[in-house]
């Protein structure tokens, strides 16, 4: 509620002489209270927008960083931006990779370097989870010639700085707040993300000229309470068991207005259970190996009637190869300067690898590559928006994308046991 509505109204049941004296004395009144409180919320206002950034509310959420403290501009780094984003094959493409520092977005980005075509990444780097190993992440884009732009996308301007450096043809859009149970901590930081973000880059896409093709990330989270397995593009997707699938469903349909009105090619990916090496700590199979090899107990949860909980665990090189097909697929936004002149490409593919695995079995391969046992702490599926079971049919992936998983969980876990006792045994690092 503004101060302007704690205004104390006039006394309505004294009645006095209405005289030209009263009414100035009123009126003056009046406008003295009027001045005064405007003069206090204006004085608000003031301190909230310049008060130091470490006070600011964004930097006090620990999955947000103030737009303030980005340093971005002038010649040097235009130089750095045009050199990353520069094709270097004779058709590819050049891509603007947003959250490039985060699980899928480094080796996405990595990938797409190396067959030539023009990346150039951005992403805010929040404390969602540890900053090292972003930061690591960092230095091996860096390393291979990634630029990654330290940045918000709900920062209009410093997008808008990107499109008039660089005509990007394609943006793979991977930044959001991820994470199910997080959602009942801190809320805001998925809308402020997910919806407030996607919304700040597609108002800027439908704008650049000419606008580009987008690729981004939805989640099979989508699904929510759905009980038909496999998980079809074709199934409902109006149940969502957590906030984090709420928003992704709703960048679905922003997706969806976005194509309608500005002409904007759009294709909504919906990841399955991704792992692999420089994986996010806040997954299970992440977070399983750290407390296995710390002696600590996991917690094994089970669905009602001691159900089974499984997932349809997807490696990250599959993961890859889907979004660059996505993107290899994507045809021409047909707008030009926020006006649609046709009819455009939309699409929604699930990448998942079709086989679901309990999450007890990954407990136990786990425990063979780790050759440690697990304590393991069998625990009732709580009410935190986890859903019990995940199944992708990607028949339509297959059949547009040519997408073909061929990575096991077996398989696929022995990598990612090799890269985290390297990365951090080896390396002299601490798993928080």
């Amino acid at each position: 509620m503004s101060h302007l509505d704690n205004i104390p109204s006039t006394p309505g049941k004294f009645k006095m002489e209405k005289s030209p004296y009263i009414h100035r004395l009123r009126w003056h009144s009046s406008l003295t209270k009027l001045t005064f409180w405007s003069l206090v919320f204006l004085g608000s206002i003031l301190i909230f927008f310049f008060r130091s950034p470490s006070s600011s509310p964004l930097q006090s959420d620990p999955s947000r960083r103030s737009l303030s403290t980005y340093d971005w501009g002038g010649p040097a780094w235009e130089k750095r931006v045009r050199s990353s984003a520069r094709v270097r094959s004779r058709n590819g493409i050049s891509v603007l990779v947003t959250g490039a520092a985060g699980f899928v977005g480094t080796h996405v980005s990595v990938a797409l370097k190396r067959r030539g075509d023009g990346v150039l990444g951005l992403d805010n780097f929040n404390n969602y989870y540890e900053q090292s190993l972003k930061r690591a992440r960092q230095a091996l884009l860096e390393r291979t010639g990634v630029f990654v732009v330290e940045g918000d996308i709900n920062d209009s301007a410093l997008l808008k700085k990107l499109f008039e450096v660089v005509p990007f043809t394609h943006v793979m859009h991977l930044a959001a707040q991820a994470g199910v149970r997080y959602a009942m901590e801190n809320p805001s930081s998925y809308v402020h993300s997910n919806i407030a973000g996607l919304v700040s880059l597609l108002e800027v896409c439908k704008s650049a000229n000419p606008q580009p093709a987008i690729v981004w990330a939805s989640s099979s989270s989508v699904y929510g309470l759905n009980t038909k397995v496999p998980f079809s593009e074709k199934d409902r997707t109006d149940q969502p068991a957590s906030l984090y699938a709420a928003t992704k469903k709703a960048g679905e349909e922003i997706a969806h207005t976005y194509n309608h009105i500005y002409g904007l090619s759009l294709t909504g990916l919906r990841f399955f259970t991704v792992y692999g090496p420089w994986g996010r700590p806040d997954m299970a199979y992440f977070f399983f190996t750290r407390d296995i090899l710390k002696g600590k107990s996991i917690p094994i949860f089970e669905g009602a009637d001691h159900g089974t909980v499984a997932r349809d665990f997807t490696y990250i090189d599959d993961i890859v190869k889907g979004c660059l097909a996505a993107l290899d697929t994507a045809e021409k936004s047909t707008g030009s300067g926020g006006k649609k002149k046709g009819p455009a490409q939309l699409r929604v593919f699930n990448l998942g690898n079709t086989s679901p695995v309990p999450v007890s079995d990954l407990v136990s391969i786990l425990e063979k590559l780790l050759k440690v046992k697990a304590k393991r702490n069998i625990m009732r599926l709580p009410r935190n928006g986890d859903v019990q079971f995940t199944h992708a049919n990607i028949s339509l992936a297959q059949r547009e994308l040519g997408y073909k998983p061929t990575t096991d969980l077996q398989m696929g876990l022995k990598k990612f046991v090799r890269w985290y006792l390297n990365y951090y045994s080896l390396g002299k690092k601490t798993a928080a």
